[in-house]
């Protein structure tokens, strides 16, 4: 018989409900549904955790690792949408459409996730008001963070992607000027919507000009409001 464990990142639903915002106005009624056919898998470096064109029955949350959310496209080129982080829910795309995901999430690191059945979700959404609230509010964040996005892929030229990327791990996923990149050279490329090539030969630029300091995996962000200008400027 397979056993299976938890992480102490997901023992229960009411320690998450402390660590996600989108789970705090849930009773503990509300949690024990929820708590209902969910379990946890954990992922190494480079394992799908989703697959765009599967069917969605889970809504799946990361309780520890990084992962990216990316749309496969023609000719295997890829568009790394965002990078997921824990606590961050996702796999609501076609929860309310065709059942089906939009986009795949790779591990880049090692990785657990919580699935949540959608039933359960669904029954929460049609007895709670507050927690309904709060589930289109965090499903409008997302698109209005995929705009953004487009509006750097699009309007920017090359330098400008690769600041405001820069500025995104440091900001929002690394939380820090210094830190150590899970990513490779590729998906760097793949965020920033360009060649490889491309995005190392910017990276090169930027330090050679003394705005960031790269050794080996290690980033350090040296000149932020120059960055932050060329990021502004495009």
């Amino acid at each position: 018989m397979t056993l299976f464990t938890k992480s102490g990142n997901c023992t229960n639903c009411n320690q998450c409900n402390l660590k996600s915002p989108l789970f705090k106005m849930l009773t503990d009624e509300d949690l024990t549904i929820l708590n209902q056919n969910r379990y946890e898998v954990g992922f190494k470096a480079g394992e799908n955790i989703i697959k765009q064109a599967t069917a969605s029955s889970h809504l799946i949350m990361l309780t520890s690792g990084i992962a990216k959310l990316y749309i496969e496209g023609l000719d295997n080129k890829n568009l790394i949408l965002e990078l997921v982080t824990p606590w961050k829910i996702f796999g609501d795309t076609g929860l309310f459409g065709d059942n089906r995901y939009h986009y795949s999430i790779t591990a880049i690191e090692p990785c657990t996730a919580c699935f949540i059945d959608v039933q359960n979700i669904k029954k929460l959404l049609r007895t709670n008001g507050d927690f309904t609230e709060a589930f289109v509010g965090n499903c409008s964040l997302n698109s209005v963070r995929t705009f953004e996005r487009l509006i750097s892929l699009t309007q920017k030229q090359m330098h400008g992607r690769i600041a405001d990327i820069l500025i995104y791990l440091g900001n929002e996923i690394y939380k820090s000027d210094t830190f150590e990149l899970s990513l490779s050279r590729q998906d760097i490329g793949e965020l920033s919507g360009m060649t490889k090539d491309s995005a190392i030969r910017i990276l090169k630029e930027f330090e050679s000009e003394g705005i960031i300091k790269i050794d080996s995996k290690k980033v350090s962000i040296i000149n932020k409001e120059l960055l932050q200008e060329i990021c502004i400027r495009g």
